[in-house]
């Protein structure tokens, strides 16, 4: 999906049961462990944990979701097992598996749809001029920089509460690039 290309097509990624049904077809000894990692003030964070045998101590992929209660339908009767679900679709993606040209999970993406929505209808209500595709786009960066800067050893604790910090509702486009580009310099740095 282009940058400005506000639509979102289901069909263009995969859900986190085809990733799963990947991972078992070619681990069939694999496991994957959750845990719950905080549920607090509304918001849940899990953590994923892949590994490719059932004897491996080594993770080879991990992967974190944080929702809050209420965003949304889904969340609204199951954020819980939403999240969790969130959790292991990255960690499946951190170890390759996205069944798509796509490296986002189709659950995922209706997460970024679903809050493109609610600041649309936000800003409409107070009648800003905030350019609403630049905030979701440098978001959608701000996620995939995230996923990066875990491979290479970012802090879990930090990834997550930047992921929320930039879910929170007003955020400007200027404080979301410069979050951005903080997290550029820091992923050039551990890249070297």
């Amino acid at each position: 999906m282009p940058k400005s290309d506000t639509s979102f097509n289901p069909d263009q990624y995969a859900t986190v049961a085809e990733r799963i049904e990947l991972f078992y077809s070619r681990f069939p000894e694999g496991r994957i462990n959750t845990e719950l990692v905080s549920r607090a003030e509304g918001e849940i964070t899990f953590k994923a944990l892949v590994y490719r045998t059932a004897s491996e101590t080594l993770v080879a992929a991990t992967g974190w979701a944080s929702e809050r209660e209420g965003d949304g339908d889904v969340n609204t009767v199951a954020c819980l097992e939403n999240t969790e679900t969130s959790a292991v679709g990255r960690a499946l993606a951190n170890l390759g598996f996205t069944s798509s040209t796509k490296r986002p999970s189709r659950e995922e993406m209706e997460k970024v749809a679903r809050m493109r929505r609610a600041l649309s209808l936000r800003q409409g209500r107070r009648g800003e001029n905030t350019n609403l595709h630049s905030v979701a786009n440098v978001t959608t960066d701000v996620l995939r920089l995230l996923s990066r800067a875990e491979q290479l050893g970012f802090s879990p604790w930090r990834s997550a509460a930047l992921r929320e910090g930039i879910k929170r509702p007003g955020l400007s486009a200027p404080r979301v690039r410069k979050i951005e580009r903080s997290l550029r310099n820091w992923v050039r740095r551990h890249e070297l």
